[in-house]
């Protein structure tokens, strides 16, 4: 079987290497000529555990090509993925031109039979608007095709194992034919036994757009949890390990911090609820997840002031710069709004992350890089662990004292035990902990 994925970005290119690794043949495309030239020469244009590796072995036995010329693509390919972005626009809905935009190319380059699939997020309904475009767009002879839905459900720094063995996969679809090709695509997914969700297109939207609010709604939840913990002298570690032991909660999402951040949760959460006011649904819960997560920024810069007292002059040095682990996305990125709110107090910032720098540098003006934990210390006035990377868990924190300015350390990560880091000397301030 041949495939296209449209848009080579986290989600096309996850996409399309794991298919390909599947065994099937796929011609990755998008609009960025030096992206395309990167990727036939080995470069990744981001970082994701183990991508690298299944790009290259498939790239070189044939079977994952990369390409600009989006009409070759769609006329060899029996499946075409559309993974194109969805930003959200001023007033929160998800800006769907790009997805637009290929629907008129599919329409204008179809040659024969296709599953046209979207696999950007995209809210109900979207489906039967790419289907009116496309079937505006088709020319003289009009070629048969039927729309899917599956969404994806990738976690960025552990988006291969997400595809190669997943929760569930999501297929949305009215058409027997389309529905049997989609199995035919995931069929070693069968073989594991995966939990294959089967429904209409307006279902599948929809669940994408429901799994992300709930989870930024869990991240929310934890962090109110952990302000509270600290006006009554309750630690959020347990009271999250007492929540998570629960088997119809989990452990998951409840890890307190400055928010979360990302390429899906905040553009869903404000696009699902654009979606509800839209049908004249008062969406409180996911309205007040925003509103919590927005807050919980400001709380952080806070925390940073009342521990370490004006930042005017002195050097801050900020761990971790990526929203999360094991990626270098700083879309939305909680480190992002409390760089910019130290520097308007007139602090100096020295920044270390494993591999964000670079896309810091793009979003993050004025800030002094280093390579490593020990050199961002030196002469430090505070440290502010903001991404919880290992490379911080493990980190020789009597040396760190020892090369620090003052002994100032706010863990926004709650990556350090509080007693023992105070043992140590330092001035020490965590997340929701005693």
């Amino acid at each position: 079987m041949n495939i296209c994925v449209i848009g080579s970005g986290y989600v096309g290119l996850v996409t399309g290497a794991c298919f390909a690794d599947f065994g099937v043949n796929v011609t990755c495309v998008d609009i960025d000529e030096k992206k395309i030239e990167g990727l036939n020469n080995g470069i990744m244009p981001i970082y994701e555990p183990g991508l690298a590796t299944i790009v290259e072995k498939n790239h070189k036995q044939g079977r994952l090509t990369f390409t600009t010329n989006i009409e070759t693509a769609i006329k060899d390919s029996l499946v075409i993925f559309i993974a194109v972005g969805t930003p959200y626009t001023d007033n929160g809905k998800a800006d769907l031109s790009y997805v637009d935009e290929v629907a008129k190319d599919i329409g204008k380059y179809s040659n024969s039979y296709k599953v046209i699939v979207t696999k950007s997020t995209v809210p109900p309904g979207t489906g039967m608007r790419l289907k009116a475009i496309i079937n505006k767009a088709q020319q003289d002879t009009k070629h048969p095709f039927d729309m899917v839905s599956n969404p994806e459900f990738l976690r960025e720094g552990s988006a291969i194992e997400d595809f190669m063995r997943p929760n569930r996969v999501v297929v949305g679809g009215t058409s027997e034919q389309a529905l049997a090709i989609m199995k035919d695509l995931y069929r070693p997914l069968y073989l594991l036994d995966t939990p294959f969700v089967m429904t209409n297109v307006e279902t599948a939207e929809t669940i994408k757009y429901a799994s992300n609010a709930f989870l930024a709604m869990k991240i929310s939840f934890i962090n109110e949890v952990s302000n509270l913990c600290e006006k009554v002298g309750a630690d959020v570690y347990y009271v999250a390990r007492g929540m998570g032991l629960d088997k119809r909660i989990g452990p998951k999402f409840l890890h307190a911090g400055p928010g979360y951040g990302g390429s899906c949760f905040p553009k869903d959460t404000e696009a699902f609820l654009a979606l509800a006011e839209e049908n004249d649904v008062d969406f409180k819960l996911v309205r007040s997840t925003i509103e919590a997560n927005n807050k919980q920024r400001k709380l952080a810069v806070e925390k940073i002031l009342s521990t370490m007292g004006s930042p005017d002059g002195k050097l801050v040095a900020i761990a971790g710069l990526a929203f999360k682990p094991n990626t270098d996305d700083m879309r939305y990125a909680p480190s992002i709004d409390i760089i910019n709110a130290l520097q308007d107090m007139g602090a100096r910032i020295r920044a270390y992350d494993p591999v964000a720098m670079e896309e810091s540098k793009k979003v993050i003006r004025d800030v002094e890089y280093v390579d490593n934990a020990y050199d961002l210390a030196k002469g430090a006035d505070a440290l502010v662990v903001v991404t919880e990377w290992n490379q911080f868990r493990n980190m020789d924190l009597k040396k760190i004292k020892d090369l620090m300015n003052e002994p100032v350390l706010i863990d926004l990560r709650n990556v350090y035990a509080p007693e023992s880091t105070r043992e140590l000397g330092f001035k020490y301030a965590s997340t929701g902990r005693l």
